[in-house]
């Protein structure tokens, strides 16, 4: 299979993945209007489904790694379209985090599985752009759910984004299933495992990270418009904006990271730069155009981070244990996911938006801490 025919269905299975996140996030005026989810909540919602995510995560890289990644990705599209399918279904609260929960088993198998597809079907020289370009996919959603879809929401309600969307996932599904070659479950050659203490720290800041990305994710939309006076449409475009410079963000720090052979180097970077630009979002407050510049930030230099990781793990792991090595990473990332916001939520009921992007900025500022050992390669 080319690389390019690789690259784009990657792309388009890690948006799938992920849909529901940013779907909540971009629909969060209409989900607290008319579906009577308390502003809280939302924050659960997201946690509803990076918590399973999370807890299966390790296991999931067991299954990649034993199962091979192609049977990993149709299943992982497939479930992700029953998910988004019950979302439209729900008519209460409970209904809704328990269709979320069952959205966070494809969140577990697609790092392991397209991963692993990567390893077993890329030549190594063009790995960092493929990757940069898969994990981009993830924003290419977070792109869909904030434009397109965000306005088909006028005509078709929130239910009816729902289901749309879950139609595009049946479509990929199939996709997948007619396009990708069947790959070697038990592969085994290629460097040494990456050392447990690495794939450890990995982690931790894979976590800090997560936590600060999804409080942006699920907030910023219902923040431009209670404390902006932003139109829930155009609020919803700061999803797209987030999304569209994290697409460029992963592509170009992947490819260069992975070009330079010194990828966690410019882990300490980007968080840094994730920082700053929650500053800037509580800046916006005082400075309301502030808060595009800083939806784009986060995007370029947070988002661009977590595919910075993946650069890191394809690059230094064995291809037989890759499933795996991604998995725990992975783990990591939806643990702050599920932690982040209702943490934000809970923060900005008792003392407003100002203390919780100060939060957000400190989750970052750790992260770049934690990752500064990781420059110096075990």
């Amino acid at each position: 299979m080319p690389n390019r025919s690789v690259t784009a269905l990657l792309t388009a299975v890690m948006a799938v993945s992920m849909a529901q996140l940013f779907l909540v996030g971009a629909l969060g005026p209409l989900l607290v209007s008319q579906a009577g989810v308390p502003r809280a909540v939302l924050g659960w919602t997201s946690t509803a489904g990076f918590a399973v995510a999370a807890l299966l995560s390790l296991m999931a890289g067991h299954w990649v790694d034993r199962l091979g990644a192609r049977r990993s990705v149709v299943a992982l599209v497939g479930l992700a379209a029953l998910a988004l399918a019950l979302i439209g279904f729900s008519v209460n609260t409970p209904m809704l985090l328990a269709a979320l929960a069952l959205g966070g088993l494809p969140q577990a198998l697609a790092n392991p599985a397209t991963n692993k597809i990567i390893m077993v079907s890329v030549e190594p020289g063009r790995r960092g752009g493929v990757t940069g370009w898969k994990q981009s996919g993830v924003q290419l959603g977070a792109l869909a759910a904030g434009l397109p879809l965000a306005a088909l929401a006028a005509w078709l309600g929130w239910r009816g984004v729902m289901w749309t969307a879950a139609a595009i996932a049946v479509i990929i599904a199939v996709w997948a299933v007619r396009s990708l070659p069947d790959d070697t479950a038990h592969e085994s050659t290629g460097p040494p495992d990456l050392p447990p203490a690495r794939v450890g720290r990995l982690a931790v800041f894979s976590f800090l990270l997560g936590c600060g990305i999804a409080a942006v994710n699920t907030y910023v939309t219902l923040f431009g418009v209670q404390e902006l006076g932003l139109a829930p449409v155009v609020a919803a475009w700061l999803v797209a904006v987030l999304g569209l410079a994290g697409v460029a963000g992963r592509v170009g720090w992947s490819r260069r990271a992975d070009r330079s052979g010194r990828a966690p180097a410019y882990l300490t970077l980007l968080s840094a730069g994730a920082c700053l630009a929650a500053l800037m979002l509580g800046a916006a407050t005082w400075a309301p155009g502030a808060i595009w510049v800083a939806a784009a930030a986060t995007g370029a230099f947070a988002v661009a981070a977590n595919a910075v990781t993946m650069v890191v793990v394809i690059s230094q792991a064995r291809r037989g244990a890759a499933g795996r090595d991604s998995a725990r990473v992975s783990a990591g990332f939806f643990a702050g996911f599920a932690a982040g916001p209702p943490a934000f939520g809970a923060l900005i009921d008792r003392a407003g938006y100002g203390p919780g992007w100060l939060l957000v900025a400190a989750e970052f500022a750790i992260a770049a801490v934690v990752a500064m050992p990781l420059r110096s390669r075990t």
